[in-house]
Protein backbone atom coordinates (compact mmCIF):
# COMPACT_ATOMS: atom_id res chain seq x y z
CA UNK A 1 0.00 0.00 0.00
CA UNK A 2 0.95 3.62 -0.79
CA UNK A 3 0.67 5.95 1.71
CA UNK A 4 2.81 9.51 1.13
CA UNK A 5 1.59 13.23 2.32
CA UNK A 6 2.49 15.55 0.15
CA UNK A 7 2.69 19.59 0.66
CA UNK A 8 1.23 21.51 -2.10
CA UNK A 9 2.17 24.99 -2.21
CA UNK A 10 0.40 27.82 -4.92
CA UNK A 11 1.02 31.62 -5.09
CA UNK A 12 -1.34 33.28 -8.07
CA UNK A 13 -1.72 35.95 -10.52
CA UNK A 14 -2.26 38.58 -7.75
CA UNK A 15 -0.08 37.18 -5.46
CA UNK A 16 -2.00 37.80 -2.52
CA UNK A 17 -1.12 35.07 -0.49
CA UNK A 18 0.85 31.76 -0.90
CA UNK A 19 -1.53 28.80 0.09
CA UNK A 20 0.25 25.86 1.45
CA UNK A 21 -2.29 22.36 1.37
CA UNK A 22 -0.85 18.98 3.68
CA UNK A 23 -2.64 15.85 1.87
CA UNK A 24 -1.95 12.45 2.54
CA UNK A 25 -2.39 10.21 -0.19
CA UNK A 26 -3.36 6.07 0.19
CA UNK A 27 -3.57 3.44 -2.51
CA UNK A 28 -4.01 -0.16 -2.57
CA UNK A 29 -2.43 -0.94 -5.70
CA UNK A 30 -2.64 1.74 -9.20
CA UNK A 31 -6.15 0.71 -10.42
CA UNK A 32 -7.40 0.62 -6.87
CA UNK A 33 -9.60 3.89 -5.63
CA UNK A 34 -6.85 7.14 -4.61
CA UNK A 35 -7.87 7.81 -1.59
CA UNK A 36 -6.84 12.32 -0.71
CA UNK A 37 -7.35 13.00 3.00
CA UNK A 38 -6.50 16.99 3.30
CA UNK A 39 -5.18 17.35 6.38
CA UNK A 40 -4.24 20.86 7.22
CA UNK A 41 -4.33 24.36 5.06
CA UNK A 42 -3.09 28.08 5.59
CA UNK A 43 -2.80 30.78 3.49
CA UNK A 44 0.42 32.86 4.58
CA UNK A 45 1.79 36.63 3.42
CA UNK A 46 4.33 37.17 1.03
CA UNK A 47 7.38 39.15 1.38
CA UNK A 48 6.42 42.45 0.53
CA UNK A 49 9.67 43.55 -1.49
CA UNK A 50 9.81 40.34 -3.46
CA UNK A 51 6.32 40.86 -4.30
CA UNK A 52 6.68 44.07 -5.45
CA UNK A 53 9.69 43.32 -7.49
CA UNK A 54 8.43 40.31 -9.21
CA UNK A 55 5.04 42.68 -9.95
CA UNK A 56 7.10 44.86 -11.18
CA UNK A 57 9.08 42.31 -13.50
CA UNK A 58 5.88 41.17 -14.46
CA UNK A 59 4.14 44.52 -15.51
CA UNK A 60 6.71 46.40 -16.87
CA UNK A 61 8.08 43.00 -19.41
CA UNK A 62 11.46 43.95 -18.89
CA UNK A 63 14.91 42.63 -16.86
CA UNK A 64 18.24 42.15 -16.50
CA UNK A 65 19.51 38.22 -16.55
CA UNK A 66 21.26 39.16 -13.02
CA UNK A 67 17.52 40.43 -11.58
CA UNK A 68 15.75 37.09 -13.45
CA UNK A 69 18.50 34.90 -11.44
CA UNK A 70 18.54 36.20 -7.98
CA UNK A 71 14.53 36.81 -8.06
CA UNK A 72 14.48 33.55 -8.43
CA UNK A 73 16.75 32.17 -5.43
CA UNK A 74 14.70 34.96 -3.38
CA UNK A 75 11.04 33.51 -4.42
CA UNK A 76 12.66 30.03 -3.25
CA UNK A 77 13.71 31.63 -0.04
CA UNK A 78 10.38 32.99 0.21
CA UNK A 79 8.17 29.73 -0.51
CA UNK A 80 10.98 28.01 2.10
CA UNK A 81 10.16 30.23 4.68
CA UNK A 82 6.60 29.88 4.64
CA UNK A 83 6.54 26.25 4.99
CA UNK A 84 9.01 26.93 7.92
CA UNK A 85 6.25 28.86 9.10
CA UNK A 86 3.53 26.78 8.42
CA UNK A 87 4.96 23.88 9.98
CA UNK A 88 5.42 25.76 13.07
CA UNK A 89 1.79 27.43 13.41
CA UNK A 90 0.63 24.35 12.53
CA UNK A 91 2.72 21.82 14.91
CA UNK A 92 4.06 19.76 11.79
CA UNK A 93 7.63 17.77 12.13
CA UNK A 94 8.98 18.72 8.59
CA UNK A 95 11.08 15.08 9.30
CA UNK A 96 8.36 13.25 9.95
CA UNK A 97 5.17 14.65 8.68
CA UNK A 98 5.96 15.03 4.71
CA UNK A 99 7.05 13.16 2.17
CA UNK A 100 7.17 15.49 -0.66
CA UNK A 101 6.81 18.91 -1.58
CA UNK A 102 5.19 20.28 -4.64
CA UNK A 103 5.37 23.47 -5.45
CA UNK A 104 4.02 25.32 -8.40
CA UNK A 105 6.00 28.59 -7.76
CA UNK A 106 5.29 31.61 -8.96
CA UNK A 107 3.95 32.27 -13.16
CA UNK A 108 6.22 35.08 -14.10
CA UNK A 109 5.12 34.46 -17.69
CA UNK A 110 2.88 32.24 -19.72
CA UNK A 111 2.60 32.24 -23.31
CA UNK A 112 0.07 29.65 -24.81
CA UNK A 113 -0.81 31.28 -28.45
CA UNK A 114 2.43 32.64 -30.24
CA UNK A 115 2.66 34.84 -32.58
CA UNK A 116 5.22 34.70 -35.48
CA UNK A 117 8.56 34.25 -34.20
CA UNK A 118 7.37 33.23 -31.03
CA UNK A 119 7.89 30.08 -29.23
CA UNK A 120 4.79 28.76 -27.08
CA UNK A 121 6.58 28.67 -23.45
CA UNK A 122 6.11 29.05 -19.71
CA UNK A 123 7.73 30.20 -16.94
CA UNK A 124 7.35 29.90 -13.09
CA UNK A 125 9.79 30.98 -10.57
CA UNK A 126 10.87 30.22 -7.24
CA UNK A 127 14.01 27.93 -7.35
CA UNK A 128 13.31 24.16 -6.25
CA UNK A 129 16.58 23.62 -5.33
CA UNK A 130 15.91 25.77 -2.13
CA UNK A 131 13.18 24.25 -1.04
CA UNK A 132 14.47 20.37 -1.17
CA UNK A 133 17.87 22.01 0.81
CA UNK A 134 15.67 23.57 3.13
CA UNK A 135 13.14 21.36 3.98
CA UNK A 136 14.98 18.48 2.99
CA UNK A 137 12.05 16.85 1.17
CA UNK A 138 12.01 15.87 -2.52
CA UNK A 139 10.59 18.67 -4.44
CA UNK A 140 8.46 18.67 -7.60
CA UNK A 141 7.59 22.02 -9.69
CA UNK A 142 7.50 23.55 -13.14
CA UNK A 143 4.16 21.52 -13.88
CA UNK A 144 3.15 23.48 -17.24
CA UNK A 145 6.06 23.18 -19.31
CA UNK A 146 5.38 19.70 -19.96
CA UNK A 147 1.78 19.93 -21.29
CA UNK A 148 2.83 23.04 -23.75
CA UNK A 149 5.27 20.69 -25.01
CA UNK A 150 2.69 18.37 -26.38
CA UNK A 151 0.49 20.92 -27.91
CA UNK A 152 -1.77 22.12 -24.98
CA UNK A 153 -2.27 25.37 -23.05
CA UNK A 154 -0.45 24.60 -19.88
CA UNK A 155 -3.27 25.63 -18.19
CA UNK A 156 -5.73 26.42 -16.54
CA UNK A 157 -4.61 22.50 -14.97
CA UNK A 158 -8.26 21.87 -13.11
CA UNK A 159 -9.14 19.16 -14.87
CA UNK A 160 -8.42 16.09 -13.85
CA UNK A 161 -8.68 16.96 -10.20
CA UNK A 162 -11.70 18.57 -11.11
CA UNK A 163 -13.49 15.66 -12.93
CA UNK A 164 -12.30 13.08 -10.27
CA UNK A 165 -13.64 15.12 -7.58
CA UNK A 166 -17.19 15.99 -9.11
CA UNK A 167 -18.40 13.72 -11.57
CA UNK A 168 -21.98 12.20 -10.57
CA UNK A 169 -23.40 9.53 -12.32
CA UNK A 170 -26.83 11.96 -13.34
CA UNK A 171 -25.36 15.65 -12.79
CA UNK A 172 -24.01 17.71 -15.18
CA UNK A 173 -21.64 20.26 -12.89
CA UNK A 174 -18.94 22.84 -13.48
CA UNK A 175 -16.39 23.80 -11.00
CA UNK A 176 -15.79 27.45 -11.20
CA UNK A 177 -12.93 28.98 -9.90
CA UNK A 178 -12.05 32.65 -9.12
CA UNK A 179 -8.53 33.61 -8.23
CA UNK A 180 -6.59 36.60 -9.99
CA UNK A 181 -7.89 34.46 -13.33
CA UNK A 182 -11.23 32.73 -13.61
CA UNK A 183 -11.49 29.06 -14.89
CA UNK A 184 -13.76 26.57 -15.12
CA UNK A 185 -14.17 22.83 -15.57
CA UNK A 186 -17.03 21.27 -17.19
CA UNK A 187 -17.73 18.26 -15.65
CA UNK A 188 -20.52 15.93 -17.57
CA UNK A 189 -22.79 13.23 -16.16
CA UNK A 190 -21.37 10.02 -16.61
CA UNK A 191 -24.44 8.92 -19.00
CA UNK A 192 -22.69 11.60 -20.89
CA UNK A 193 -19.10 10.94 -20.91
CA UNK A 194 -18.08 11.86 -17.40
CA UNK A 195 -14.32 12.51 -16.99
CA UNK A 196 -13.65 11.22 -20.07
CA UNK A 197 -15.73 14.25 -21.81
CA UNK A 198 -14.37 16.94 -18.87
CA UNK A 199 -12.51 20.27 -20.29
CA UNK A 200 -11.42 23.33 -18.99
CA UNK A 201 -10.51 26.43 -19.85
CA UNK A 202 -9.74 30.06 -18.48
CA UNK A 203 -12.96 31.90 -18.57
CA UNK A 204 -11.50 35.37 -17.99
CA UNK A 205 -10.72 38.07 -15.06
CA UNK A 206 -11.01 36.99 -11.85
CA UNK A 207 -10.01 39.17 -9.30
CA UNK A 208 -7.27 40.71 -10.87
CA UNK A 209 -8.87 43.85 -11.92
CA UNK A 210 -11.07 44.09 -8.92
CA UNK A 211 -8.32 44.20 -6.74
CA UNK A 212 -6.35 46.74 -9.04
CA UNK A 213 -9.51 48.79 -8.69
CA UNK A 214 -9.38 48.49 -5.02
CA UNK A 215 -5.61 49.68 -4.19
CA UNK A 216 -5.94 52.70 -6.82
CA UNK A 217 -9.50 53.66 -4.96
CA UNK A 218 -7.70 53.20 -1.17
CA UNK A 219 -4.19 54.76 -2.43
CA UNK A 220 -2.77 50.59 -1.89
CA UNK A 221 -4.70 50.87 1.69
CA UNK A 222 -6.85 47.84 1.34
CA UNK A 223 -5.92 44.77 -1.21
CA UNK A 224 -9.21 43.74 -2.67
CA UNK A 225 -13.14 44.00 -1.62
CA UNK A 226 -13.62 42.48 1.38
CA UNK A 227 -17.09 40.80 1.40
CA UNK A 228 -17.58 42.80 -1.96
CA UNK A 229 -19.10 45.68 0.19
CA UNK A 230 -17.56 48.38 -2.07
CA UNK A 231 -19.32 46.59 -5.16
CA UNK A 232 -22.68 45.96 -2.95
CA UNK A 233 -22.62 49.95 -2.85
CA UNK A 234 -21.77 50.94 -6.64
CA UNK A 235 -23.54 51.16 -9.19
CA UNK A 236 -23.00 48.96 -12.13
CA UNK A 237 -22.50 50.90 -16.02
CA UNK A 238 -23.99 48.20 -18.03
CA UNK A 239 -22.49 49.74 -21.26
CA UNK A 240 -19.16 49.52 -20.26
CA UNK A 241 -19.27 45.94 -19.46
CA UNK A 242 -21.20 45.18 -22.23
CA UNK A 243 -17.86 47.05 -24.40
CA UNK A 244 -15.56 45.45 -21.92
CA UNK A 245 -17.08 41.99 -22.89
CA UNK A 246 -16.21 43.18 -26.79
CA UNK A 247 -12.79 41.71 -26.40
CA UNK A 248 -11.54 39.02 -28.89
CA UNK A 249 -10.81 36.66 -26.07
CA UNK A 250 -14.36 35.79 -25.24
CA UNK A 251 -15.41 34.99 -28.73
CA UNK A 252 -12.28 32.23 -29.05
CA UNK A 253 -13.37 28.75 -28.69
CA UNK A 254 -11.26 26.99 -25.92
CA UNK A 255 -8.84 25.42 -25.28
CA UNK A 256 -7.73 29.03 -24.38
CA UNK A 257 -5.82 30.37 -21.55
CA UNK A 258 -5.33 34.35 -20.20
CA UNK A 259 -3.55 35.72 -17.92
CA UNK A 260 -1.90 38.96 -17.05
CA UNK A 261 -0.34 39.81 -20.29
CA UNK A 262 -4.33 40.66 -21.55
CA UNK A 263 -6.02 41.27 -17.95
CA UNK A 264 -3.39 42.99 -16.10
CA UNK A 265 -2.33 46.34 -14.17
CA UNK A 266 -2.10 48.11 -17.80
CA UNK A 267 -5.48 46.66 -18.79
CA UNK A 268 -7.02 48.30 -15.02
CA UNK A 269 -5.59 51.20 -15.41
CA UNK A 270 -6.88 51.97 -18.41
CA UNK A 271 -9.93 50.91 -17.35
CA UNK A 272 -10.42 52.95 -14.26
CA UNK A 273 -9.31 56.54 -16.34
CA UNK A 274 -12.42 55.14 -18.39
CA UNK A 275 -14.49 55.18 -15.69
CA UNK A 276 -13.23 58.25 -14.28
CA UNK A 277 -14.46 60.02 -17.96
CA UNK A 278 -17.49 58.41 -17.55
CA UNK A 279 -18.15 60.15 -13.70
CA UNK A 280 -18.26 56.55 -11.71
CA UNK A 281 -17.46 56.77 -8.57
CA UNK A 282 -14.76 54.80 -7.02
CA UNK A 283 -17.94 51.77 -5.77
CA UNK A 284 -19.42 52.09 -8.70
CA UNK A 285 -15.94 51.44 -10.45
CA UNK A 286 -15.72 48.40 -8.41
CA UNK A 287 -18.87 47.19 -9.17
CA UNK A 288 -18.67 47.42 -12.82
CA UNK A 289 -15.46 45.04 -12.91
CA UNK A 290 -16.71 42.74 -10.37
CA UNK A 291 -19.81 42.22 -13.04
CA UNK A 292 -17.74 42.19 -15.95
CA UNK A 293 -15.82 39.21 -14.03
CA UNK A 294 -19.44 37.50 -13.64
CA UNK A 295 -20.89 38.36 -16.84
CA UNK A 296 -17.55 36.70 -19.03
CA UNK A 297 -17.93 33.69 -16.39
CA UNK A 298 -21.97 33.06 -17.83
CA UNK A 299 -20.61 34.17 -21.13
CA UNK A 300 -18.70 31.50 -20.87
CA UNK A 301 -20.94 29.02 -19.95
CA UNK A 302 -23.61 29.99 -22.56
CA UNK A 303 -20.87 30.12 -25.55
CA UNK A 304 -18.73 27.11 -24.71
CA UNK A 305 -20.50 24.81 -22.03
CA UNK A 306 -21.86 21.39 -22.44
CA UNK A 307 -24.76 20.82 -24.16
CA UNK A 308 -26.81 19.55 -21.24
CA UNK A 309 -28.30 21.97 -18.65
CA UNK A 310 -25.96 22.45 -15.51
CA UNK A 311 -27.48 21.21 -12.63
CA UNK A 312 -24.92 22.40 -10.05
CA UNK A 313 -22.19 25.05 -10.25
CA UNK A 314 -19.34 24.54 -7.36
CA UNK A 315 -17.03 27.68 -6.48
CA UNK A 316 -13.48 28.02 -5.42
CA UNK A 317 -10.57 30.53 -5.17
CA UNK A 318 -10.93 34.06 -2.97
CA UNK A 319 -13.35 35.26 -5.72
CA UNK A 320 -15.62 32.55 -4.83
CA UNK A 321 -16.62 34.38 -1.54
CA UNK A 322 -17.45 37.65 -3.53
CA UNK A 323 -21.41 38.08 -2.36
CA UNK A 324 -22.24 39.76 -5.81
CA UNK A 325 -20.69 37.49 -8.55
CA UNK A 326 -22.38 34.62 -7.36
CA UNK A 327 -25.66 37.06 -7.09
CA UNK A 328 -25.58 37.32 -10.82
CA UNK A 329 -24.41 33.91 -11.69
CA UNK A 330 -27.73 32.80 -9.99
CA UNK A 331 -29.65 35.42 -11.12
CA UNK A 332 -28.43 33.81 -15.15
CA UNK A 333 -28.67 29.88 -14.00
CA UNK A 334 -31.84 29.83 -11.55
CA UNK A 335 -32.01 26.54 -12.05
CA UNK A 336 -28.65 25.41 -11.14
CA UNK A 337 -27.24 24.85 -7.57
CA UNK A 338 -25.21 26.94 -6.43
CA UNK A 339 -22.30 25.47 -3.65
CA UNK A 340 -18.71 25.95 -2.64
CA UNK A 341 -16.25 23.48 -3.80
CA UNK A 342 -15.96 22.25 0.56
CA UNK A 343 -19.15 20.32 -0.23
CA UNK A 344 -16.87 17.53 -1.65
CA UNK A 345 -14.51 17.53 0.65
CA UNK A 346 -11.81 20.34 -0.91
CA UNK A 347 -12.05 23.43 0.65
CA UNK A 348 -12.89 26.72 -1.52
CA UNK A 349 -9.64 28.38 -0.52
CA UNK A 350 -7.37 25.12 -0.75
CA UNK A 351 -8.55 24.06 -4.21
CA UNK A 352 -5.25 25.18 -6.02
CA UNK A 353 -2.45 23.89 -3.49
CA UNK A 354 -4.21 20.96 -3.21
CA UNK A 355 -4.47 20.23 -7.04
CA UNK A 356 -0.47 20.63 -6.60
CA UNK A 357 0.09 18.47 -4.26
CA UNK A 358 -1.86 15.84 -6.18
CA UNK A 359 0.09 16.74 -9.24
CA UNK A 360 3.35 16.11 -7.54
CA UNK A 361 2.47 12.81 -6.31
CA UNK A 362 1.42 11.72 -9.99
CA UNK A 363 4.73 13.42 -11.38
CA UNK A 364 6.94 11.23 -8.29
CA UNK A 365 4.86 7.55 -9.22
CA UNK A 366 5.45 8.44 -13.45
CA UNK A 367 1.73 8.38 -13.97
CA UNK A 368 -0.26 11.02 -16.65
CA UNK A 369 -3.21 12.61 -15.53
CA UNK A 370 -6.52 12.74 -17.23
CA UNK A 371 -6.34 15.14 -20.10
CA UNK A 372 -9.20 17.64 -20.68
CA UNK A 373 -11.33 16.28 -24.02
CA UNK A 374 -10.87 19.23 -26.12
CA UNK A 375 -6.74 18.98 -25.76
CA UNK A 376 -4.45 17.48 -28.03
CA UNK A 377 -4.79 13.43 -26.14
CA UNK A 378 -0.86 12.53 -25.61
CA UNK A 379 -0.62 11.59 -21.87
CA UNK A 380 2.34 13.12 -20.36
CA UNK A 381 4.08 13.53 -16.72
CA UNK A 382 3.89 17.08 -15.55
CA UNK A 383 6.42 18.01 -13.00
CA UNK A 384 10.25 18.41 -12.78
CA UNK A 385 11.90 16.20 -9.72
CA UNK A 386 14.21 18.00 -7.10
CA UNK A 387 15.97 15.38 -5.32
CA UNK A 388 16.37 15.75 -1.06
CA UNK A 389 17.90 14.27 1.50
CA UNK A 390 14.92 11.72 1.86
CA UNK A 391 15.33 10.78 -1.94
CA UNK A 392 15.93 7.89 -1.81
CA UNK A 393 13.53 6.46 0.39
CA UNK A 394 10.94 7.81 -1.63
CA UNK A 395 12.70 5.73 -4.69
CA UNK A 396 12.32 3.06 -2.38
CA UNK A 397 8.37 3.29 -2.05
CA UNK A 398 7.89 4.07 -5.62
CA UNK A 399 9.61 1.12 -6.30
CA UNK A 400 7.84 -1.03 -4.47
CA UNK A 401 4.56 0.39 -5.70
CA UNK A 402 5.45 -0.55 -9.44
CA UNK A 403 6.70 -3.64 -8.81
CA UNK A 404 3.45 -5.02 -7.31
CA UNK A 405 1.81 -3.16 -10.72
CA UNK A 406 4.17 -4.60 -12.67
CA UNK A 407 3.02 -8.49 -11.59
CA UNK A 408 -0.32 -7.34 -11.67
CA UNK A 409 -0.50 -6.32 -15.26
CA UNK A 410 1.93 -8.90 -16.22
CA UNK A 411 -0.79 -11.65 -15.11
CA UNK A 412 -3.29 -9.60 -16.68
CA UNK A 413 -1.62 -9.47 -19.99
CA UNK A 414 -1.28 -13.23 -19.59
CA UNK A 415 -4.81 -13.46 -19.11
CA UNK A 416 -6.29 -11.04 -22.33
CA UNK A 417 -4.15 -13.30 -24.57
CA UNK A 418 -5.58 -16.67 -23.41
CA UNK A 419 -8.46 -15.26 -23.95
CA UNK A 420 -9.43 -15.47 -20.34
CA UNK A 421 -10.92 -12.20 -19.45
CA UNK A 422 -11.45 -8.62 -20.99
CA UNK A 423 -9.12 -6.64 -18.90
CA UNK A 424 -6.15 -6.81 -20.72
CA UNK A 425 -7.73 -3.62 -23.08
CA UNK A 426 -7.37 -1.73 -19.50
CA UNK A 427 -3.51 -2.74 -19.29
CA UNK A 428 -3.41 -0.73 -22.60
CA UNK A 429 -4.27 2.67 -22.16
CA UNK A 430 -3.26 5.11 -24.00
CA UNK A 431 0.04 5.97 -22.17
CA UNK A 432 3.37 4.47 -22.16
CA UNK A 433 4.11 0.95 -21.01
CA UNK A 434 6.23 1.75 -18.13
CA UNK A 435 4.00 4.07 -16.79
CA UNK A 436 1.36 3.86 -14.44
CA UNK A 437 -2.49 3.98 -15.05
CA UNK A 438 -3.58 7.35 -14.95
CA UNK A 439 -6.23 8.06 -11.83
CA UNK A 440 -9.87 7.23 -12.36
CA UNK A 441 -11.18 6.68 -9.26
CA UNK A 442 -10.51 9.52 -6.47
CA UNK A 443 -12.32 9.84 -3.21
CA UNK A 444 -11.56 12.75 -0.73
CA UNK A 445 -12.25 11.91 3.11
CA UNK A 446 -11.52 14.50 5.89
CA UNK A 447 -9.08 13.65 8.13
CA UNK A 448 -11.71 12.56 10.81
CA UNK A 449 -14.30 11.16 9.74
CA UNK A 450 -15.49 8.78 6.57
CA UNK A 451 -15.94 10.16 2.91
CA UNK A 452 -17.29 13.61 2.09
CA UNK A 453 -20.55 12.49 0.40
CA UNK A 454 -21.02 14.29 -3.16
CA UNK A 455 -24.72 13.33 -4.02
CA UNK A 456 -26.44 15.78 -1.76
CA UNK A 457 -25.10 18.95 -1.07
CA UNK A 458 -26.16 21.74 0.97
CA UNK A 459 -26.35 24.69 -1.14
CA UNK A 460 -25.70 28.30 0.13
CA UNK A 461 -28.18 30.62 -1.55
CA UNK A 462 -30.97 31.18 -3.27
CA UNK A 463 -34.23 28.97 -3.49
CA UNK A 464 -31.95 25.39 -3.00
CA UNK A 465 -30.44 26.49 0.49
CA UNK A 466 -31.38 24.55 3.35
Amino acid sequence: MLQLRVLGLNSGTCMDAIDISLVEFRQESPEAPLYMIPLKYDELPLNDKDKRDTLRLIVENRSSPQELCELNFRLGHMFADAIDRFAREHDIDLSRDVDLVASHGQTIWHQPDPGPGETKSTLMMGEPTVLANRTGKTTVNDFRAAEQQVGRQGAPLACFQDALALVHPTLNRVSQNIGGIGNCAFVPAEKDGGIDEAYDFDTGPGNVLIDAAVRYSSNGEREYDKDGEMGARGKVHQPFVDEFLKNPYFDRKPPKTTGRELFGDDTAIKMIERGRSLGLSDDDMVATITRITAASIVLSYQRFGTKQPLDEIYFCGGGSFNPNIRAYIQECFPNARLSLLDKCGITAASKEATSFAFMGLECLLGRPMIVPSIEPQEPVICGKITPGRNYGELIMKVAAFHEAWNKTASCTRANGMNGTGGTAKKVARKSHASWLPAVRDLRVKDNQTRAKEQRDPVFMNGKHSK
